[in-house]
């Protein structure tokens, strides 16, 4: 049985455009709690 298209990294198409969406998904979602977690900290005590 001849194995899958894989690339350096050993995913094939599907798992490594599977793996970018999740990727994508939790990248955001820390760059809105960074986000947040500067807001609120300006919100105590703003730096100038």
């Amino acid at each position: 049985m001849a194995e899958p298209n894989r690339s350096l990294s050993g995913l094939t198409e599907e798992e490594a455009l599977e793996f970018h969406a999740q990727f994508k998904t939790t990248f955001t979602a820390f760059m809105v709690i960074c986000v947040l977690a500067h807001v609120l900290v300006w919100a105590w005590k703003p730096w100038y």
